[in-house]
């Protein structure tokens, strides 16, 4: 403790962002401060009076870093993006928020698509989002898609024999077909964009007045089209209730703590009218004020939120307060205010958004709370009953799958505090190993996943405080090898043998039997047989997918060249047997003759 101490003492009296770190040098908490010194000290000080969540940091605190930044500013915006690379245990965090969707139209095109994405990169795209599910995304799209007649084609639009059935119903211009302009769909983008900022009413002004006009010039057929698109936009903008006449646009923020789990409602108001009411998860709250969860979702959730509103309304003053005003000004681009409503409208819309947040909360929990509970039992009961002398958090399982040395994959799956964390799962396609030997297979996947950490890949990253294998002595003897010669003896390893269900550890010969009823072995059981699902599903993926690319180069027309363009476009061969002819001829290189060879083997194939 003493060298950390050392760290601490001497620490700048600056604004900047610190890394605390646990002994295997992962990063536990970040946080940011005016006074990296004078912040960093607070920790040390009078622990017992901070709560339990600062008492259990503290003592695993074994190192530190920090960052220089030239203001408090800068210091809030990095300790945002790094909450979101390190996913620390002791910070809040809104969950899997670079996973909530987005809406994305690509306005450089010549002929955009309006599609759901997970992330927003950094070109002249337009983005709308977050949405709190994939439901909600394909609902707007349906509706987008209803209202107005955009392709839905993927890839570069080159010309066909004949357009998709989207141009039967009347859901498509068929650009394909040259039948519109570039001009003229951009002016349809144009009013999507209206349509997706919420200025429905001003686009129902737009499309009547264009009505009229057509109707005027005696083009009856695009008048009559118009009023179809005018008659649906109404049907929509019925349904959203002017609230406020001044047009602002704002977000009402509202927040419910269940202990180590909290729910922040946003109503989002745009022109005036309630345009969507979304709740976001925030979890490892425990311990929190509701101060704290607010900054916490304001700073993570709007660092990346393509719009700012020009108003935030939060049910209480907040500290670090014109930080958070510059950091939201800097994001919008001009004024922004966080207010407190006293009285009126404001005020009970922001009581009507902490009723929602409080029944999202008692959702959440009675979804996800009983099998949470378990699965903290089950990692406090590992650590007893095999004497680690620390909860195994970080769990990871490993499983190889092949068929007589065929196809041979393994699997690699994590669970953190008795949950999978799915996103944090990967593959392996074994390169090196012939034949149907697992020993082997296992030391090949180990070596590669140690190696990559090693690198400083952060796909691997961190360690884990305990390796599974799934299965006896032998495959924990190859795979507690490559630990060693790895240089992480530290990290803990054990096999579980699916027949006695009995724990084995390295060099040791008896077993270590677990009570039948324990939640450990439930949680050793489950990671175990998540391991084997999932080596089998992508074992069975790679096998579909030889198969189905063989296949492919049976079909007329249908060379290397061109499977190779196919499998480009779309993620798999599979998924090139759900498309329309439409679809698949909208693949560079691919003429109508043989996208529709494509579609009629794999209908043939039903």
């Amino acid at each position: 403790m003493s060298a950390l101490n050392s760290k601490v003492s001497q620490l700048p009296a600056s604004p900047g962002v610190y890394f605390m770190k646990d002994k295997y040098g992962d990063v536990i908490y970040v946080g940011k401060a005016a006074s990296l010194k004078n912040r960093v000290k607070s920790y040390f000080q009078n622990t017992e009076k901070k709560g339990a969540k600062v008492t259990a940091l503290v003592h695993n605190i074994e190192d530190l870093d920090y960052i220089v930044t030239d203001s408090e500013v800068e210091a809030l915006i990095l300790e945002s993006n790094l909450i979101k690379k390190y996913r620390p245990k002791y910070n809040i965090s809104l969950k899997d928020d670079k996973h909530y969707p987005y809406i994305k139209i690509d306005v450089t095109e010549d002929f955009p698509r309006v599609e759901k994405v997970r992330k927003i990169n950094k070109d002249k795209a337009r983005y709308f989002g977050p949405y709190p599910s994939a439901g909600a995304v394909n609902e707007t799209l349906q509706l987008v898609h209803k209202i107005f007649s955009l392709r839905r084609c993927k890839g570069k639009l080159e010309h066909k024999d004949r357009p998709c059935l989207n141009f039967q119903i009347k859901r498509c211009h068929a650009p394909c077909q040259h039948n519109i302009t570039s001009t003229d769909y951009h002016k349809m983008i144009e009013e999507v964009l209206l349509f997706l900022e919420g200025k429905s009413s001003h686009l129902v002004k737009k499309v009547e007045a264009e009505m009229k006009e057509q109707a005027a010039n005696l083009n009856f057929e695009k008048a009559a089209e118009l009023r179809d698109q005018l008659k649906a936009l109404k049907s929509v903008t019925e349904k959203q209730k002017i609230i406020f006449s001044d047009l602002t646009d704002r977000d009402i923020l509202a927040v419910a703590d269940g202990g180590n789990l909290a729910c922040i409602q946003v109503f989002s108001i745009r022109g005036g009218k309630l345009l969507g009411r979304d709740s976001f998860r925030l979890e490892n709250t425990g311990g929190s004020t509701s101060k704290e969860l607010l900054i916490a979702f304001i700073t993570q959730f709007y660092e990346n939120a393509p719009i700012v509103p020009g108003e935030i309304l939060v049910p209480e003053d907040l500290f670090d307060q014109q930080v958070l005003l510059e950091f939201l000004q800097k994001k919008r681009g001009s004024k922004v205010s966080l207010k407190v409503p006293q009285k009126g409208e404001k005020k009970e819309l922001l009581i009507l958004a902490k009723k929602n947040a409080r029944l999202q909360l008692e959702q959440y929990e009675s979804q996800g709370g009983v099998e949470k509970h378990r699965g903290e039992k089950g990692v406090v009961e590992l650590a007893k009953e095999l004497k680690f002398g620390e909860l195994p958090w970080r769990m990871e399982c490993y499983d190889i799958s092949n068929i007589q040395g065929e196809y041979s994959v393994g699997s690699m799956v994590v669970f953190e505090g008795g949950k999978p964390a799915k996103d944090k799962y990967r593959k392996f396609k074994i390169r090196t190993v012939e034949g149907p030997n697992d020993f082997a297979s296992m030391a090949e996947v180990l070596t590669r996943r140690l190696k990559k950490y090693a690198e400083g890949d952060e796909k691997f990253s961190p360690l884990p405080h305990l390796i599974v294998i799934d299965g006896g002595k032998g495959q924990l003897s190859a795979a507690n090898k490559i630990v060693k010669e790895q240089g992480y003896e530290h990290v803990h390893i054990i096999g579980l043998a699916k027949k006695m269900e009995e724990v084995f550890f390295p060099e040791q010969s008896e077993p270590v039997i677990l009570p039948r009823n324990s939640e450990g072995l439930y949680l050793l059981q489950r990671i175990r047989d998540e391991a084997h699902r999932f080596a089998i599903t992508y074992h069975r993926t790679l096998r579909k997918n030889e198969t189905f690319t063989s296949e492919l180069d049976s079909i007329e027309g249908v060379g290397p060249n061109r499977r190779n363009s196919l499998l480009k476009v779309f993620n798999s061969v599979e998924e090139i047997s759900t498309k329309d002819v439409g679809e698949i001829a909208a693949v560079p290189g691919i003429p109508w003759q043989v996208a529709e060879n494509v579609y009629r083997y794999f209908r043939k194939k039903r």
